[in-house]
């Protein structure tokens, strides 16, 4: 086998381990990149960005029927075959020419094939030809192979070739019927989306609607889908599955009742890609979750960094946030904290430091772009509660606010401020309303900022915007 070193191997070449490698090279140091499959990851092929390109065209259609003149210029419904080639664009029709293109403008090594650690910073890369190439690294090796698709145990369910959110994602037809087994993010996200490109959808939600949400959004989105034609079963289990040869799918719930469709979406949650990649070398379990510290060095049971604190895991993997901007944070967190070690550099793990990413635990912004979105950052009530805050709810009406009138008729959506009243600082915010992804970010501000309500006071949102939504909270609380 040839031998190859550089300062810093990465496994994945998702959004996660691109911007590890982008960092480190950013700080002076090489960086090798190993990828078994697109350059891209996840996001890129099958989940935000071709999931959102599906939602993004019914929701412009929605906006512009909600407008008195704009609703009179819409004389057809959804062009079907043109969102699915907007979709295949963005997906770069699954193709990875442009993102090996930017590791080479980056200075990044990509080496295609599986990755296996082995003590000692090295890292066995087998190609699909199974040429076996060993790479070692002077510093770190950064574990982000990212998370799969959770198949749950459910009799049948295996060969009857149910679809993931990678099949969904990439669709090339629409079936008449699906079924969706799950309540969270995806299974709501992609029961709105294939609801309106045609199917007749049948939501098998046994937790409930987007059940760590603030129950308000739950609702509302439940109410949603079901004007919007899709049959939400709460509280409903599958018991067993089966596919006949003429396709039908047959989906037996624990009840005893039968639900049919052409296809099954199983979206119950996430497994890390942590098999088959040699962790047994280093002291880890295969196909497990990975532990690490606040500077994301892996660590054992007992809490310290294994490997004399060379290996580290961002993203997916270390099961903190299973979401693509809070694994990109997390990467930018690693690729300083590794330069800052092979240079000799002061470490800053303080809350809030450079090296650390604090926000994983307390301010974590996320969006679920169903009808009406959802928007929220840091804890809701009841997580606030159980975290030992002292906290004041307010809610306002969205609604009511005069920008969301001029927004679109027949406007619905409320806000929500958890205050923590020790601090008198937000310390959660949700939104549920047509278009409130964008006023997010102001939120994520005012938690991760730990600003005083009475600074906020000062504070003034433009009018007639949403955003006065701000000033009617803080009027609520007392202002």
């Amino acid at each position: 086998m040839d031998d190859h070193t550089y300062d810093v191997i990465v496994i994945g070449a998702g959004p996660v381990g691109e911007n590890v490698a982008d960092r480190v090279v950013q700080g002076g140091l090489s960086a090798a990149i190993v990828e078994r499959d697109l350059v891209g990851g996840e996001c890129s092929y099958w989940a935000c960005m071709p999931t959102k390109a599906l939602l993004r065209s019914t929701a412009a259609l929605r906006a512009a029927r909600h407008v008195p003149g704009s609703r009179e210029a819409v004389t057809g419904d959804l062009d079907v075959t043109a969102v699915l080639r907007r979709r295949d664009s963005f997906s770069s029709h699954w193709k990875d020419d442009g993102q090996v293109s930017w590791l080479d403008s980056a200075g990044i090594t990509l080496y295609r094939g599986q990755g296996r650690i082995r003590p000692d910073r090295v890292v066995e890369v087998t190609d699909e030809a199974g040429v076996a190439t060993s790479l070692t690294a002077r510093h770190a090796v950064v574990i982000a192979t990212g998370s799969a698709a959770l198949l749950p145990d459910i009799p049948g369910l295996r060969e009857a070739e149910p679809w993931s959110s990678r099949e969904a994602a990439a669709a090339s037809a629409v079936p008449g019927r699906l079924a969706v087994i799950g309540g969270g993010v995806v299974a709501s996200e992609m029961a709105t989306a294939f609801a309106a490109l045609g199917s007749s959808v049948t939501m098998l939600a046994r937790d409930g609607v987007l059940p760590l949400a603030e129950p308000f959004a739950g609702e509302r989105v439940t109410e949603s889908l079901r004007e919007a034609g899709v049959s939400v079963l709460l509280g409903a289990e599958a018991g067993t599955v089966k596919r006949d040869g003429d396709g039908t799918v047959h989906i037996t719930l624990t009840t005893g009742e039968d639900v049919e469709a052409d296809e099954v979406l199983v979206a119950v949650g996430r497994a890390p890609n942590t098999q088959n990649m040699g962790l047994g070398t280093v002291g880890l379990t295969p196909g497990a979750w990975l532990a690490v510290d606040d500077t994301l060095r892996v660590v054992g049971d007992d809490g310290a960094p294994l490997a004399g604190g060379w290996l580290y895991a961002a993203g997916d993997v270390n099961r903190r946030v299973l979401l693509t901007h809070q694994g990109k944070y997390q990467a930018r967190a690693v690729g300083d904290v590794i330069v800052a070690r092979a240079k000799g550099e002061a470490v800053d793990d303080s809350p809030w430091g450079r090296h650390v990413a604090t926000a994983d635990e307390r301010a974590v912004p996320q969006v679920v772009f169903t009808e009406p979105e959802i928007a929220s950052v840091g804890l809701t009530a009841a997580a606030a509660e159980t975290a030992g805050f002292r906290i004041r709810v307010v809610d306002y009406d969205l609604g009511a606010v005069a920008g969301s009138v001029l927004h679109a008729d027949g406007y619905r959506g409320q806000a929500r401020m958890v205050v923590d009243e020790d601090r008198k600082v937000i310390v959660g915010f949700t939104l549920v309303g047509p278009d409130v992804a964008e006023l997010l970010h102001a939120a994520t501000i005012a938690v991760v900022g730990e600003v005083p309500l009475d600074r906020l006071w000062h504070a003034v949102p433009a009018f007639p915007t949403v955003s006065e939504v701000w000033l009617r909270l803080l009027e609520a609380y007392g202002h």
